[in-house]
């Protein structure tokens, strides 16, 4: 049943001309971003061949644009997940699922996963993108996929926490904003970090996401990201359960 859920809103969310419209604005600005870098990393190639640890084609080009693609996705993903519950209450909708012989379990992974294949889809083009990399310069493979491994990870819990937000609101606009506002209040909190080891710092997403960034991926980051996504999935249960209890 999960995936069959899964494979409705991948085919929901895929067909959809918002969707399409949304991917091409942010696959025509991260084109834009990438000509960009390459073309300063370019300018500047020849100074950095005289250095002894000159950083490379991936430090210089596909990091920064990881991070690129990681804002881009913080402000893309509330509008995709305002859709997933909300937008089916206000379509009258979310009553029939809601009695349907299936578990709050199986429809929130069910609607998380679906989300996260589009997700994958849409880094696996950024991916391509920076592939080219490998066409012309010694790419440095480990960190080109560590980022992509942060990239995903986090875009996967600012999807849990979009759903979140979907399951607690009626209006699929209120969501949205509620996510936004709070996965830029989450960014911001590493920003007004006073030191790498506060507490601010240490709940904030974008944080763990920059040890990613840099080609340092250790436990602690891969189990904050999983224990994220776990917790926000498992309020999202319990808020349909509370509101199935409430329906029946």
């Amino acid at each position: 049943m999960i995936r069959t859920i899964a494979r409705k809103e991948f085919r929901s969310l895929f067909a959809a001309p918002s969707t399409w419209l949304m991917l091409a604005v942010m696959q025509f600005l991260f084109a834009w971003f990438y000509f960009g870098r390459m073309d300063d990393y370019l300018q500047v190639q020849a100074q950095l061949a005289q250095l002894d640890n000159a950083p490379g084609a991936t430090i210089s080009v596909a990091a920064p644009l990881c991070s690129v693609l990681a804002l881009m996705l913080m402000m893309l993903i509330p509008l995709f997940t305002m859709r997933l519950i909300a937008e089916e209450r206000r379509n009258q909708t979310w009553v029939l699922l809601l009695t349907a012989p299936v578990t709050a379990t199986q429809i929130v992974l069910g609607k998380f996963l679906g989300l996260l294949l589009l997700l994958v889809f849409i880094v696996a083009g950024c991916a391509a993108m920076l592939s080219t990399l490998l066409l012309g310069t010694h790419a440095d493979i480990g960190l080109m996929l560590s980022n992509l491994l942060g990239v995903l990870l986090l875009a996967a819990s600012y999807a849990a926490l979009g759903l979140y937000f979907s399951a607690l609101n009626k209006q699929p606009i209120i969501a949205a904003i509620s996510s936004l506002g709070m996965s830029f209040g989450l960014w911001l909190l590493e920003l007004s970090a006073s030191d790498n080891r506060s507490f601010l710092r240490a709940i904030s997403p974008n944080a763990h996401f920059q040890n990613l960034n840099m080609g340092l991926v250790n436990s602690a980051d891969l189990i904050y990201f999983a224990l994220v996504i776990a917790t926000l999935l498992w309020l999202t249960v319990r808020q349909l359960n509370d509101e199935r209890r409430h329906t029946a």
